[in-house]
């Protein structure tokens, strides 16, 4: 047994068969307090509601016989493949077969989906005949269309949807393996069977229509420049990673949580996170609230003036005014909510996009209109909330912090933490890191003195958690967020309080972390 953060346990087990059959039996029989249930290549993933939950569940898993036979059969499918994958005579050279040979290969023996990562409906598929091994390409493809049929180490997968990546095409179906409009949005879960029959042509299946409608309704906020980078996000996706979705959502969930209590919203309605630059005119009256990083915002009203509008307060946007968020000077990401909350359409229960998986509305444009839903019959305004900037257990740089401050925020160890060497578990604790790279959703990138690695295989796909620290080859550390995969393949040496990520969020590029590691 090993904690994953505060709320998960990760359970060692000696094969696949072993994780599928204990996910068998808690699912049959759940912990106390158990969510969901994330099978890898040998370890099970359970998430539990809190960790006193965490805690007594570890406790009851250690005590549990090893599960032999427990589970069902699992549904069979067929895919009709076309062999014709741009890798396909590269693998044949790879393992000194013709490519003929390699079609009969794969497609003769029957294949489990092991489990889901990567990108929601993305399943790694076992043969059960086992079978050579294939490397991934030495350089990823940036887009690799959807239906594609690929290899790479002892795993197939079909591509759910256009995206990177670095496994060898060897084939395509017309079969729709993800779509949201379904009941059942993934065909491929956890112990489903798989089939591949080679055919010359495909007939393809017909999907539904992408999402991206919205809700109608009678005012608007329409997106004059939406800067570089504001989407909508609201408290996430909860329930879905068996199927390789990842929760996503608001970053700084406390100063999303201030905006719309401010607005007199539920806590959960969509609204927009924006690293600054944002301008907005209302189609309509609206109130609205603005929180987080720290900057000017500030209203036009044409020919009537400008003036400052107030930080996790509400405010009056009449028709025709206008809503200037600048770039901000401390922190980095700002929150903007509506009164009524933003009405684009939901996916699987939520409206946030999720920059990893495609899930949820597109980046905002110039020209866009933003429905705004009318507010609710009992909304009320409540006194506020704290602000959620500086509200953590030190001041950080971008947040209440100065020029040349240090955040430190509070972290457990991680399951692999024995993947370091002593020296550099010891100097984890004190070491200062510097945040790099472009901002984004899936992983904070920091850049120190690299953590040296005790081991230098590849660690096997496991289920991970928001916040998990992860350390690949280069010892340069990489923290997740909220729109990280469900499951990764770098060891997870520490995982960062829940109480602590909302500082995570207003990390800007140059600023420096410090990770407090201990028990």
């Amino acid at each position: 047994m090993h904690r994953l953060g505060e709320r998960a346990v990760l359970v060692e087990c000696s094969d696949l068969a072993e994780v599928l059959d204990l996910a068998a039996v808690l699912d049959r029989e759940p912990l106390v307090g158990q969510r969901e249930l994330v099978p890898a290549a040998s370890t099970l993933m359970v998430t539990l509601g809190d960790a006193a939950a965490a805690h007594r569940g570890a406790e009851v898993l250690a005590t549990l016989p090893a599960p032999r036979g427990q589970r069902p059969p699992g549904r069979e499918v067929t895919l009709e493949v076309v062999y014709d994958g741009e890798d396909l005579p590269r693998v044949a050279e790879l393992l000194g077969w013709s490519p003929e040979a390699v079609v009969a290969a794969h497609g003769e023996q029957v294949w489990t989906a092991a489990f889901l990562g990567f990108a929601p409906g993305f399943a790694y598929l076992v043969g059960e005949a086992g079978g050579p091994e294939v490397p991934r390409r030495d350089s990823p493809r940036t887009a690799v269309p959807p239906g594609s049929v690929a290899l790479a180490g002892p795993y197939s997968a079909v591509y759910p949807r256009r995206s990177p990546g670095g496994w060898q095409l060897v084939g395509r179906t017309g079969a729709s393996v993800w779509d949201v409009e379904r009941q059942d949005p993934a065909l491929l879960v956890p112990g489903t069977r798989v089939r591949f029959t080679a055919v010359r042509e495909l007939v393809l299946a017909r999907g539904s229509e992408p999402p991206g409608g919205q809700v109608q309704a009678r005012r608007c906020l329409r997106v004059l420049d939406p800067g570089p980078a504001t989407l909508v996000q609201d408290l996430g996706r909860a329930d879905h990673l068996a199927l390789g979705v990842s929760p996503s959502g608001a970053l700084d969930r406390g100063a999303a949580r201030q905006v719309n209590r401010a607005v007199g919203n539920p806590r959960s309605a969509a609204l927009l996170e924006s690293l600054g630059g944002l301008l907005l005119e209302a189609e309509g009256d609206h109130v609205l609230a603005v929180a987080g990083a720290h900057g000017a915002v500030r209203v036009h009203h044409g020919a009537g003036g400008v003036e400052d509008a107030p930080t996790g307060a509400p405010f009056a946007l009449p028709a025709g005014a206008r809503l200037e968020v600048a770039v901000p000077v401390r922190g980095l990401r700002v929150y903007v909510a509506a009164r009524g909350g933003l009405g684009p359409q939901a996916e699987l229960g939520s409206r946030s996009t999720d920059q990893l998986s495609g899930l949820g509305p597109a980046p905002l444009t110039a020209g866009l209109d933003l429905p705004v839903l009318e507010e609710a019959t009992d909304a009320v305004l409540p006194w506020g909330e704290p602000d959620a900037a500086g509200s953590g257990p030190t001041d950080g740089p971008g947040v209440a912090g100065g020029e040349g401050a240090v955040l430190t925020v509070r972290a457990r160890p991680g399951p692999r933490a024995d993947w370091l060497t002593p020296d550099a578990r010891a100097r984890l604790p004190s070491t200062t890191w510097t945040v790099t790279g472009p901002p984004n959703r899936i992983g904070l990138r920091l850049e120190g003195e690299p953590l040296e690695r005790s081991r230098h295989d590849e660690l096997a796909s496991e289920g991970v958690v928001h916040g998990a620290v992860q350390v690949p080859p280069s010892g340069q550390p990489v923290i997740l967020l909220a729109d990280h995969p469900v499951t990764g393949g770098y060891p997870v040496v520490a995982v960062v309080a829940g109480a602590d990520l909302d500082l995570l969020a207003q990390l800007r590029p140059g600023d420096r972390l410090r990770l407090a590691v201990g028990d």
